[in-house]
Formats: C-alpha cells, sequence, structure tokens
C-alpha cells in the first residue's frame, strides 16, 4: 500500500524538477548577472533605463542612484535596479 502512495508523487516531483531546471534556476541566474551588471556601473557607461531611455552614466550616486546624462547640460537620477541593459562599456584606465 505505501508504494501506491509514493507512486502517486512521483509526477508532482518529477513537475517540480522539470519547473526547477526550466524555469526557476535561469530567471535566478539572470537576476545575478543583472546584481552584477548593476553593481560594476561606472562612469561612462552607455545604459537603456526600463522607460527605454539610452544615456550615460555620469555619476554614481549613494543610496543606490546613479546620474544618467541624457543630452548636453540634461541629467536625470535614477535607480540602479531600473537600467535593463549596458550598451557600451568604458575601458579601465
Amino acid at each position: 500500500m505505501s508504494g501506491q502512495g509514493i507512486a502517486q508523487f512521483i509526477p508532482l516531483i518529477l513537475i517540480f524538477v522539470i519547473f526547477y531546471f526550466f524555469l526557476i534556476r535561469p530567471q535566478q541566474k539572470r537576476a545575478k548577472d543583472h546584481l552584477a551588471m548593476v553593481a560594476s556601473l561606472k562612469r561612462g557607461d552607455e545604459v537603456i533605463t526600463s522607460g527605454g531611455i539610452i544615456g550615460t552614466v555620469d555619476r554614481v550616486l549613494e543610496d543606490d542612484r546613479i546620474e544618467v546624462n541624457l543630452a548636453d547640460n540634461v541629467k536625470v537620477q535614477v535607480i540602479k535596479s531600473t537600467i535593463t541593459s549596458l550598451l557600451k562599456k568604458t575601458d579601465s584606465k
């Protein structure tokens, strides 16, 4: 009888394993990569915000903010986590 009880849970366990390897693990890797990218931002990097704005990092401020230069004399402060991608990384000097 106990063999039947365990056999009923095998499909559920297999579904969880499939979800872990195809959904959960890749999402965790993307989140980790995004945190590493945001942490490595520095002056001169060209970035895209979640709103689709493209700009150049002018200053990295405290408390999770950066100042992005959009055009001549146009600077905005954005939260680091809203940076979706890095277009051009400046070379370390």
